[in-house]
């Protein structure tokens, strides 16, 4: 059981890690020196989750229902050709900010903000865009903390209370402001405000649909493994917002998503977490 246990947990941290994810790892968790955050802290339980595959499913989603973002990542980005690549960036960013060192957080911040200085384009209308807009930037930030905690609080080991959400949130914003956010927000209400105040700009352009159905159809995993991502997707899919269903063509059955859905992604988060906090894992982490 337990070498099966092993397996499982360094085969899903490969595909999220990538190659270079060990290596990656020790930098992370063994480099000594000042954090950012502490070891216990909000942003600490909610990015060392298991639920973090569900919530980084539907920021994803959520993200490319604003126009200018979606084409931002449909002209620059390579989620088609290197869907699993951009995932491991994704994930190590994550990782390096929350639990690295400070030193190597603030690398990794540069480093983005870098790339972000090189992706502008025009929208159809003759529109400039820029990733490293502000604006754009915020939505880009509302939508994955909102994703994240709402992943956590319905599929997390143990849900934050009202402090710990609003901990939550004021720690990633610090994070926000380092990449170029202007005010983001500090506390779950202020970060309901302000998803309500991106809304009237939201929409479902071709360009949004043909990533979810590239995300929900037509994923680069083998047979075996298509199951498990499709609860993972479903999970994603119910917590997605009524509204955003018809603009992104998702499916909405609200009495399965609160009952069948909930419980099997309640299983496959609940497998990942067993698999991902193996013996030979955790002692990974210990070694100095």
């Amino acid at each position: 059981m337990t070498t099966v246990r092993e397996r499982l947990g360094e085969a899903l941290f490969l595909r999220v890690a990538g190659p270079d994810g060990p290596r990656q790892r020790d930098r992370i968790h063994l480099t000594e020196g000042p954090r950012w955050f502490a070891s216990d802290s909000a942003i600490a339980r909610v990015h060392g989750d298991a639920a973090m595959f569900v919530g980084g499913i539907r920021a994803l989603l959520l993200q490319t229902l604003h126009p200018a973002a979606m084409r931002a990542v449909s002209e620059h980005s390579g989620f088609r050709g290197d869907m699993w690549g951009r995932l491991a960036r994704t994930s190590t960013f994550l990782a390096v900010t929350t639990f690295g060192t400070a030193a190597d957080a603030q690398q990794a911040i540069d480093a983005v903000r870098r790339i972000h200085e090189r992706v502008t384009g025009t929208m159809p209308d003759g529109s400039p865009y820029a990733a490293s807009d502000p604006h754009l930037l915020g939505w880009v930030h509302v939508a994955e903390v909102d994703s994240f905690l709402l992943a956590h609080t319905t599929y997390g080991a143990e849900p934050l209370d009202q402090a710990g959400r609003d901990e939550y949130v004021a720690q990633t914003a610090e994070v926000a402001r380092r990449l170029g956010v202007l005010d983001p927000p500090t506390t779950e209400a202020e970060l309901r405000e302000a998803l309500a105040a991106y809304r009237p700009e939201l929409r479902g352009t071709p360009e949004a649909r043909e990533a979810v159905r590239y995300l929900l159809l037509r994923p680069p995993l083998p047979l075996p493994a298509r199951g498990p991502y499709g609860v993972l997707v479903a999970a994603a899919i119910g917590l997605m917002p009524t509204w955003t269903r018809r603009h992104l063509v998702l499916p909405w059955f609200p009495l399965s998503e609160r009952t069948v859905v909930r419980a099997l992604g309640t299983l496959a988060v609940g497998t990942i977490r067993w698999a991902m906090t193996g013996p030979r894992l955790e002692a990974s982490l210990r070694r100095s």
